[in-house]
């Protein structure tokens, strides 16, 4: 029998990848073009910085979210919506995948970028999205991906109810060193449906943050595909919230395609899913509300699907670990949590 063949994927490569902000800057020129059917709102900043508006003043909507969730990934990802089988409660999934996993999730998906400006009740705080992170963001997160983008055009995606304030917007596009004309921010709020299906699409990246944070080598992860239940609407923030983290949470399936042995996945695989947390067992909000809405006392491995599969490139063995809980899913969907 011949040896398996091993696949390498160094962090290096990812230096070699097209640019990440010319890719999403494709989808964003189609994003504008569809700005009527996708109800969406677009306004250029005295500065000349553009701003869309996916659900503040406007409806936005599903298919809104879907391309915003396309952006987020660095033009690396496709985003669907699918019905799912006859007789399941929560009729709607969210599918994703990226053959560029992680540079997809981790380079430009994943909400690492802190932005604040002001104090007071006129504090503005918000986790930026998207290409423009490898640009301009200083997160250590990009020296061990070894890659940084270049571009005089970027976008960032805001998980936000309000506008931010011009002095933040000029602080961003210089710290992407691209002009205030070169800057597109799309504001999704949580409550929005738009916010809805880019939350719930982050279901590959929960799983990619969570194989980081548990040190595993990101250069062996070669595919990826994740699913989750598109999440109903809610009235309040904290019931919005918690029903996007459950629906990854209790029902997120990922895939993972690893060049590793199956001692490595077999191990990768049993660590990954949200119920080896001891914060799993109740819906997000409640979770939220026990830490006195501190979330950082929240514990970071609980980011993550219900249900992995981590595949062996190396061996074509598979390792599957956690579960769907369908009855915590449909307790959070349910309820109000304000």
């Amino acid at each position: 029998m011949n040896k398996p063949e091993t696949v390498e994927i160094t962090a290096a490569a990812l230096t070699a990848l097209p640019s990440i902000n010319a890719l999403s800057n494709q989808r964003i020129a189609d994003l504008l073009a569809a700005r009527q059917a996708c109800r969406l709102s677009v306004t250029t900043l005295a500065g000349g910085t553009t701003l869309i508006d996916a659900g503040i003043d406007v409806p936005g909507g599903l298919e809104a979210g879907r391309q915003i969730a396309e952006i987020c990934m660095g033009g690396l990802g496709s985003v669907s919506l699918r019905a799912a089988s006859a007789g399941e409660r929560w009729c709607w999934y969210v599918d994703v995948h990226s053959n560029h996993p992680v540079l997809a999730c981790l380079a430009s998906q994943y909400a690492g970028w802190q932005l604040a400006c002001g104090e007071g009740e006129q504090a503005f705080n918000a986790l930026g999205s998207g290409p423009g992170r490898a640009l301009g963001s200083k997160e250590a997160l990009f020296d061990e991906l070894a890659y940084r983008d270049r571009a005089d055009k970027t976008s960032l995606v805001l998980e936000v109810g309000k506008v931010p304030p011009s002095a933040l917007i000029e602080e961003i596009a210089a710290a992407c060193q691209v002009e205030p004309a070169g800057l597109t921010l799309i504001l999704t709020p949580t409550l929005s449906l738009a916010g809805s299906v880019q939350i719930v699409a982050r279901v590959l990246e929960t799983a990619l943050h969570k194989a980081h944070e548990l040190g595993f080598p990101l250069d062996q992860i070669v595919d990826g595909m994740g699913s989750a239940p598109l999440c109903p609407p809610a009235g309040d923030f904290l019931t919005g919230m918690s029903r996007a983290n459950d629906a990854i949470l209790f029902a997120g399936q990922v895939q993972l395609f690893v060049a590793a042995d199956d001692v490595a996945c077999e191990h990768l695989a049993a660590r990954l899913p949200s119920s080896t947390s001891p914060d799993y067992g109740r819906p997000f909000a409640e979770v939220f509300k026990a830490v006195d809405y501190d979330f950082y006392r929240v514990d970071p491995m609980l980011f993550s699907p219900a249900k992995v599969t981590v595949s062996s490139l190396n061996t074509g063995h598979s390792f599957h670990a956690g579960r769907l809980d369908i009855d915590l899913l449909d307790h959070s969907f349910s309820q109000t949590f304000s």
